[in-house]
């Protein structure tokens, strides 16, 4: 076939037969064998929050399209400055790159995301899609999407993928500093 001679000109691509069972809402699971998670939250809890956080009735389509783009990009290295999938994310090049997807524009930084939306005023009232803030010594340094049940999805740090956590227990825990609701509906 041979390409398009000026920009109004299209290639029609040939049609790929899709089966039925690919066009449900949640994507095709990958085998827990698939992917390594660096973190303390095993693979198949992983797998079983994306699930579980897709079919919440509390979280809106909003909500839901930014948990997707956010556990679709699970396992991508961290890359300090990164922003993008192809180069790698930090943790806030991660979560910029997530919400830009439904329209909403953050600071590059963490420091300045945590100034953006409306303040949650403790861990018990945080919702599926708000940001967590972490840091030591009054200062934030860290930011990741909660994703329902305690857990959250980051770019941890150099040597780590994006990967989920926990907030109720461990190092994260600990650093755990504020909330900040961004997205109408959740």
């Amino acid at each position: 076939m041979n390409p398009p001679t000026n920009k109004n000109d299209t290639v029609a691509a040939p049609a790929i037969p899709v089966p039925a069972s690919t066009t449900s809402a949640l994507p095709a699971l990958p085998a827990a064998t698939a992917i390594a998670s660096p973190d303390t939250a095993p693979l198949l809890a992983q797998l079983e929050a994306l699930q579980k956080a897709q079919t919440s009735p509390q979280s809106t389509s909003m909500i839901k399209s930014v948990l997707q783009r956010a556990f679709s990009l699970l396992g991508t290295p961290y890359r300090w400055g990164g922003s993008s999938p192809e180069n790698g994310f930090d943790c806030s090049g991660l979560v910029g790159y997530v919400f830009r997807t439904i329209g909403i524009d953050l600071p590059r930084v963490s420091r300045a995301m945590a100034h953006e939306g409306t303040q949650v005023a403790n861990r018990d009232a945080l919702a599926e899609g708000d940001l967590v803030f972490f840091g030591k010594r009054g200062r934030i340094d860290h930011v990741g999407i909660y994703i329902g049940s305690g857990n959250f999805l980051h770019a941890p740090r150099t040597g780590r993928d994006v990967t989920v956590s926990s907030l109720t227990n461990g190092y994260w825990a600990q650093k755990y500093m504020a909330a900040r609701r961004l997205a109408a509906g959740s």
